[in-house]
């Protein structure tokens, strides 16, 4: 999401596993997701367009519990620029998964 930091902000212990809309949404070039963990472990926060291709992921061993904030540039995994769109992004942890949608104007 962006080079040389994971992009992950901590806030205090929560029970479940959730997801917030991502802020501005709309959104161009950047936006905020955020997600709160209910223990430490691995986090997989995925990007999807709507045939369900992975335009970005990011996978991060040994997150702790709490809310964490993470911010998308609006590239894929090679870096390259997305085309204006809807998207899906999912946060998964400890066999649950949370899904929400947004939206890139370019």
């Amino acid at each position: 999401f962006n080079e040389g930091d994971s992009g992950f902000t901590t806030e205090p212990h929560t029970t479940v596993l959730s997801l917030a809309q991502n802020f501005p949404n709309p959104f161009n070039p950047t936006t905020s997701i955020e997600f709160t963990t209910p223990e430490k472990g691995d986090v997989r926060l995925a990007i999807y367009d709507l045939t369900g291709q992975i335009t970005r992921i990011l996978n991060v061993e040994g997150v702790p519990s709490g809310k964490h904030k993470v911010v998308w540039d609006g590239r894929d995994n090679l870096g390259r620029p997305v085309a204006s769109g809807v998207y899906l992004y999912r946060v998964a942890t400890h066999g649950e998964s949370l899904t929400r949608r947004m939206v890139l104007v370019r």
